[in-house]
């Protein structure tokens, strides 16, 4: 088939290229997730090198007492001669403080290093913002304890105080008389 002259078709006819598409530029920052308190990376409760126990405890009325059972027992077996109401306190504290802040459960951590004992308490109630009051410190300080601390993160908040067991155990405090 012969067009002719001036004017026929090109045989096949010519399709159009596709159209180019724009390269989309990668986001500036990945989304966030809505709800969840922002925090920074850390790392899990890791004991290395040491000795260390921990129970997970259901989240009931009992649990502080239980805890503080089973960490006096812990520490009698591993030689210490703690002062049974100081440590038992500051125990109970720091699992009554994890039990108030809801979940079903808590977790209590136990680890020693030349004498000094660490307590630790794990509430599992992920996206908990950091606490603003200071009571519960107050409180552990009034009770002995020199170095505590909390921490908020992805598995939960975390409570936390180191006893000097060199002299026996935090003491007491001996309120003045009148």
């Amino acid at each position: 088939m012969d067009a002719g002259d001036g004017g026929g078709r090109d045989y096949p006819p010519k399709t159009p290229p596709p159209p180019k598409k724009p390269v989309a530029p990668p986001f500036p920052n990945p989304p966030k997730p809505k709800g969840r308190v922002a925090t920074r990376d850390r790392r899990r409760v890791m004991m290395a090198n040491r000795r260390g126990a921990n129970w997970p405890l259901e989240r009931r009325d009992w649990t502080p007492a239980v805890a503080r059972r089973r960490v006096l027992d812990r520490l009698r077996e591993w030689g210490y001669q703690p002062a049974e109401d100081a440590v038992g306190a500051v125990v109970a504290l720091l699992v009554e403080t994890a039990m108030a802040d809801g979940g079903t459960r808590v977790s209590l951590h136990l680890t020693d290093d030349e004498q000094r004992v660490l307590v630790l308490v794990l509430n599992h109630c992920p996206g908990m913002a950091p606490s603003s009051s200071d009571r519960f410190m107050k409180d552990l300080v009034a009770l002995g304890v020199t170095e505590c601390g909390t921490e908020s993160g992805e598995d939960g908040r975390r409570l936390w105080a180191l006893l000097d067991l060199r002299g026996g155990a935090p003491a007491l405090p001996v309120s003045a008389g009148p």
